[in-house]
């Protein structure tokens, strides 16, 4: 693992006096920091401070998240979408990034243009935009609006895929040369704006609509370097943090629902331990004991000299 130096986790910020009401607040373990407040009205991140941003908001397809409505009206959803993006850009740095997963477009409760929409949206919170990578789920098995089936009556056109829309705040080319941690097969594979792999499970992550770790991981190691700020506003059950803990990434993860920061809280913590044990091995192997190893060894030496 490079860049990331995993340390003990805290729980700082919470209590009944949090601007987000009883249990909110901060959680740190290590780089990453899982705030659970309304990215609308957080004030927990400095504007200018974040170098890249990845998530996927609420599709508004009636999918029950819990303390998020997802069944408003159209113009409801996208005048939500315009004040998060306008919020996002202020927390971007300057030669920021935005990688935006929605929908192509959506047909329940009519059709709608969805990545036109958002994309003019961003456009007037003053993203810029560089281009979009098809992502190529493959989930079309469990499809069952046809609307005129063999008929050209009404048929419904459905593409299985999702969008990545990338865009920047100012300028595109980074103020500073970092360190980028991306192979030569991974830079040829994913400049191709059309990305093939398959969706998550729910079961696993214990969210209704969760993302793959393949996706931020693609996202984070080609456009940021390690050691940049990560911020995922619709965290989840925290996919982006594990893949940022991964990389060598500072992230920054906002949820409003109580659970599923239960859940992220949870995940975060099992992959930083199994970092922490990693590290623990490397040095073993390096012959790099740690303290309590050394003092074990010394009280060992001294118990075999009193023995001879």
């Amino acid at each position: 693992m490079k860049g990331q130096r995993p340390g003990k986790g805290t729980r700082a910020e919470e209590g009944e006096n949090d601007p987000a009401g009883p249990g909110a607040g901060v959680i740190r373990e290590g780089d990453l920091t899982l705030i659970r407040d309304d990215f609308l009205t957080t004030t927990r991140i400095p504007d200018r401070s974040v170098d890249l941003i990845v998530t996927s908001p609420p599709y508004n397809v009636h999918i029950n998240y819990g303390a998020v409505k997802d069944d408003i009206s159209y113009s409801e959803y996208l005048e939500f979408t315009r004040h998060w993006l306008a919020k996002a850009w202020s927390l971007s740095r300057d030669d920021g990034r935005l990688c935006l997963n929605i929908p192509l477009d959506k047909n329940l409760g009519g059709q709608q243009p969805v990545y036109a929409d958002i994309l003019g949206l961003a456009r007037e919170a003053g993203w810029r935009y560089h281009s979009t990578i098809i992502w190529n789920e493959q989930n079309i098995s469990r499809r069952t609006a046809w609307g005129s089936w063999r008929s050209a009556r009404a048929p419904y056109v459905i593409a299985p895929v999702e969008v990545i829309v990338v865009m920047y705040r100012e300028r595109w080319r980074k103020a500073h040369t970092g360190v980028s941690d991306i192979s030569r097969d991974e830079f040829i594979d994913w400049t191709n704006g059309v990305w093939t792999f398959g969706g998550e499970k729910r079961r696993k992550t214990r969210h209704p609509a969760p993302f793959p770790v393949e996706l931020p991981r693609r996202c984070i190691r080609l456009f940021s370097y390690v050691g940049d700020t990560v911020l995922d506003p619709f965290l989840g059950s925290g996919t982006t943090l594990l893949a940022c803990a991964a990389l060598g990434r500072k992230g920054i993860g906002v949820e409003i629902d109580p659970a599923y920061c239960a859940v992220a809280e949870e995940r975060i913590r099992e992959v930083m331990g199994n970092l922490r044990e990693g590290h623990r091995q490397e040095k073993e192997a390096k012959g790099e004991s740690s303290p309590t190893t050394r003092i074990r060894g010394v009280r060992s030496r001294k118990e075999n000299e009193t023995r001879s």
